[in-house]
């Protein structure tokens, strides 16, 4: 092994430890949080969200498409020595684990399940929340909209591991853990781009339909990191001679 490529595996390491910490940090956070509340019994707790509003839906959700997200970027890194790509995966992987970590621990806070038995992915998206009932579709143009709604119209019709908007099969993670340089660097920025966009949808939709206002912060916070991500990667594409899927 050279000292170059030593030295790639140990960023990367680093890399995965600090996302560990983030992770852990973030789960340290509510029980201090918790503990704090505990010594103001005086001051009136806020009412957490109930298992099915959009708060509880966004936050699990979006954990399982931002670790698909991390999954993707960390088998890039072992396809491509292009440091222009590697520097993109890590920094997507660093941001998504630690937003994954935030949403898990309000689960937690909130007492809430991590995965809501007999609810579908999207749901809260769908069906609308606190008197809305489309709010927060108008942007799946391109993600299939209500089209890619299940036959109930409650949640997104799951196909090959795609459980949301934007998420790869496992037919395309298949092909990207086989793929080598720079075909393996055009189909990653293909896939995050559908999976940015996914999540931008999804964001959008919590942006509006969220009633905690540190996860509405989260989500539109999310909208405007991702779309730069996306016009980022339209540009590394096309200096590839590739672009976009339609």
């Amino acid at each position: 092994m050279t000292a170059v490529k030593r030295d790639r595996r140990i960023q990367w390491a680093a890399g995965s430890a600090v996302v560990l910490a983030l992770l852990f940090a973030g789960v340290a956070t509510v029980a201090s949080a918790r503990d704090d509340g505990a010594d103001h019994a005086a001051a009136p707790a806020p009412r957490a969200p109930a298992v099915d509003s959009a708060d509880a839906g966004f936050a699990r959700d979006m954990a399982v498409h931002h670790q698909q997200a991390v999954e993707m970027s960390f088998i890039v890194r072992d396809r491509t020595e292009n440091e222009e790509v590697r520097r993109l995966a890590y920094d997507i992987a660093n941001t998504q684990a630690n937003q994954r970590g935030m949403m898990l621990g309000w689960l937690d806070l909130w007492e809430l399940p991590k995965a809501a038995a007999g609810q579908e992915p999207m749901a809260w998206m769908a069906a609308g929340h606190e008197g809305h009932t489309t709010d927060g579709m108008d942007g799946m143009d391109g993600m299939g909209g209500m089209e890619g709604m299940a036959g109930t119209g409650t949640g997104y019709r799951a196909h090959d591991g795609s459980l949301m908007p934007g998420m790869a099969t496992r037919t395309e993670l298949d092909r990207l853990r086989e793929a080598d340089g720079k075909k393996a660097e055009i189909l990653y920025l293909q896939l995050m781009t559908d999976h940015h966009k996914g999540g931008i949808d999804m964001a959008r939709g919590c942006a509006r339909l969220c009633t905690v206002t540190v996860e509405k912060r989260l989500a539109q916070g999310m909208v405007e990191a991702q779309q730069s991500e996306v016009d980022m990667m339209a540009r590394m594409l096309a200096a590839r001679g590739a672009e976009p899927r339609p």
